[in-house]
């Protein structure tokens, strides 16, 4: 009978120095297939010098038939990689970790140019930098975690993680991954259901009535970072500090299998706040980019589906000369054109409500490009929760600050300046006074609030001079339940906004010059902010600045927030406001399996109706949106509706 011992494949340094270190142990069967695995053994190792691990497929069946874990061990040109460890039935298996190591690196398509063009010679070719003192190093590794394997002994460092020997300094480093839902090996996501997506809102009592987060994720932040950053496999693999505007920034970066990076950005008056919420942001974005938590199971034309789903075109379409330029990506909606439809949950008909796949999930333009594309569409209404209501309740909220933003631009409604001196919170005149002592520029606060009553508000910082040589005008906005809040978001927003464009506008003041000329030209987020950086397009802002009325904080009335003392009455208090004006608020939970290691909650919050944000000036949607055409007569502004040909015809300023 075989007595108990370790199955070795492989030829090479790696493998002689971990066949001898581990027979100290027990007996090592050297074999040179996976078929020939011995009755008895507890592991199996799999060795290679080179680039490349030989038969992975076939290993990986023979000890799923066995129950037997199995370890890889391979040498890359700098570093040894030692796992992970794939135990039979458990997610977060060798695929898993590849695959989080390429969507790690700064240039995930430029490595799998090179590994298509030298693989042979990668993977023929040992690295000239193994010593045998590394080797050594490198089994006694092995060793131990053979030895926890085989006693079933926890934790097994390379569970899930992948231990990485730098060849040149010896230095020994651990690389977390979180198991990749989608994997073609490990992976399982379940059907997207109707009944998944039915809400009930959970009472979620307040640590204190003016404090809308229920749990205290700043306290969490060291946890955070251990499951997420990792430089080589983490979800986030880079994590940046500085400061702009007198504030604290960070920048979260991700890579997403649909191509390039996603960044995750915090603005705040503390580094280790803003590092808190450029992580969050970032797992936001991962969130909302494509279903990632479940596989859209519908595809069907509206005329098919249109008792149960939300109608596009009251989600606001691109005017149709726009599908008519040249080259525009989108294509004219019709309801006998098939797509592909995700489940979100309506509280206006309390039952779950089909939403096209491509609005609920911003990047599918990349990861399905055959599949028609109804609209531009960004993270509007995206947000990350510590549960699932404060999530909905800051999604609804972003939407109701690019609502307001843009139906004051585009009907130039005069709304009132808001005298910030006027706040009870005294951060609030502080942060203007700050931002004016630091850069000069005036900083004005205007009320945009709409007709539901969120409190939102549009901030602006205008340079007094106007000589043409800094940026005349930029924006920023915010919506929140208290408007003194709304206020001071706003604010921290703005400082870092108008640094970036203090520092970026002089090698770029031709090209706003050009684009004040030309709207065409304003194509991207960071246009938008530039084109008003130019002087001779103030004027466009006159409505704004020219607005004779002023208001107080203590004027506003009722704000939406009334100090409740849980967390599903705000959410319930705020929704019902969008259902008492005639309109629905519909969510999709985007959670993937990435944000439940955390317990976390991801959602696109849809309020069919109300104005989206979109970037580049020939991607605006506004057709099929009367609330742009009313909503000026019933804030007091118009004693009729608003004509279509006095519509702002212009970009608008948001950054």
């Amino acid at each position: 009978m075989t007595r108990p011992g370790t199955a070795l494949l492989g030829r090479g340094l790696l493998a002689d120095t971990i066949g001898a270190t581990l027979a100290r142990a027990g007996p090592v069967y050297r074999l040179d297939s996976a078929e020939s695995i011995p009755d008895g053994c507890r592991v199996v190792v799999l060795s290679s010098d080179a680039w490349d691990i030989v038969g992975e497929s076939g290993i990986r069946a023979a000890c799923a038939s066995r129950g037997l874990p199995w370890q890889p061990v391979r040498a890359e040109l700098g570093r040894v990689l030692i796992g992970p460890v794939e135990p039979v039935g458990t997610p977060g298996c060798v695929q898993c970790g590849q695959s989080r190591r390429r969507l790690a690196r700064r240039y995930p398509d430029g490595a799998d140019a090179v590994h298509e063009r030298y693989g042979p010679v990668l993977r023929s070719r040992g690295s000239a930098l193994l010593t045998n003192l590394a080797a050594d190093l490198v089994a006694a590794l092995v060793a131990a975690e053979v030895e926890a394997l085989a006693a079933g002994r926890q934790p097994v460092r390379t569970r899930g993680a992948l231990l990485a020997l730098d060849l040149t300094t010896l230095r020994v480093s651990t690389h977390r991954f979180l198991p990749v839902p989608d994997c073609p090996v490990c992976g399982s996501l379940p059907v997207d259901e109707p009944a998944a997506a039915r809400i009930e809102l959970r009472s979620r009592p307040k640590p204190a009535p003016d404090v809308y987060r229920v749990r205290a994720m700043a306290r969490e932040l060291p946890e955070l970072r251990r499951a997420y950053l990792d430089p080589v496999s983490g979800v986030v693999h880079d994590l940046r500090r500085g400061s702009h505007g007198g504030v604290a920034v960070a920048g979260a970066a991700l890579g997403h299998h649909s191509g390039g990076i996603e960044t995750g950005y915090g603005r705040t008056r503390s580094h280790q706040q803003s590092e808190l919420v450029a992580l969050l942001e970032a797992l936001e974005r991962y969130g909302g980019m494509s279903p990632a938590g479940k596989r859209t199971a519908v595809h069907a034309p509206y005329r098919e589906v249109r008792d149960r789903a939300v109608d596009p075109r009251t989600l606001g379409l691109h005017p149709q000369t726009s599908y008519e330029l040249p080259g525009f990506p989108f294509q004219p909606f019709t309801v006998d054109r098939p797509y592909r439809w995700v489940w979100g949950y309506s509280f206006a008909r309390d039952a779950p409500i089909l939403v096209p796949e491509s609005y609920a999930y911003y990047r599918t333009r990349h990861t399905d490009p055959a599949h028609p594309r109804l609209v531009y569409e960004v993270s509007n209404g995206c947000a990350l929760g510590g549960c699932l209501e404060e999530a909905i309740l800051f999604g609804l909220l972003e939407v109701a600050e690019r609502d307001a933003f843009l139906l004051t631009w585009y009907a130039r409604l005069p709304v009132p300046r808001i005298d910030l001196d006027s706040a009870a919170d005294r951060t609030i005149p502080v942060l203007a006074a700050a931002l004016r002592a630091d850069t000069g520029y005036q900083v004005s606060v205007f009320d945009t609030t709409m007709e539901h009553g969120v409190a939102s508000v549009w901030a602006m910082a205008v340079d007094p001079d106007g000589d043409g040589r800094r940026p005349k005008a930029v924006c920023a906005a915010a919506a929140h339940l208290e408007p003194e809040r709304a206020a001071e978001s706003a604010l921290t927003e703005l400082g870092p906004i108008l640094a970036h464009v203090l520092e970026t506008y002089p090698q770029h003041r031709a090209r706003a010059r050009r684009m004040t000329r030309d709207p065409a030209l304003v194509t991207s987020m960071e246009d938008h902010s530039l084109l008003y950086a130019d002087e001779t397009v103030f004027h466009r802002l006159a409505f704004l600045t020219e607005s004779p009325r002023v208001r107080s904080f203590a004027q506003w009335g009722h704000p939406a927030g009334t100090g409740r003392a849980d967390l599903r009455d705000d959410v319930r208090a705020l929704v019902d406001r969008y259902l008492a004006g005639g309109l629905d608020v519909v969510v999709v939970d985007q959670t993937a399996p990435e944000h439940g290691a955390a317990g976390l909650a991801c959602v696109k919050v849809i309020v069919p109706g109300l104005l989206p944000m979109t970037f580049g000036h020939r991607y605006r949607r506004i057709d099929g949106l009367p609330r742009l055409r009313e909503v000026p007569r019933l804030l007091g502004y118009r004693d009729r509706p608003l004509p279509p040909d006095e519509i702002n015809p212009h970009p608008h300023p948001f950054p």
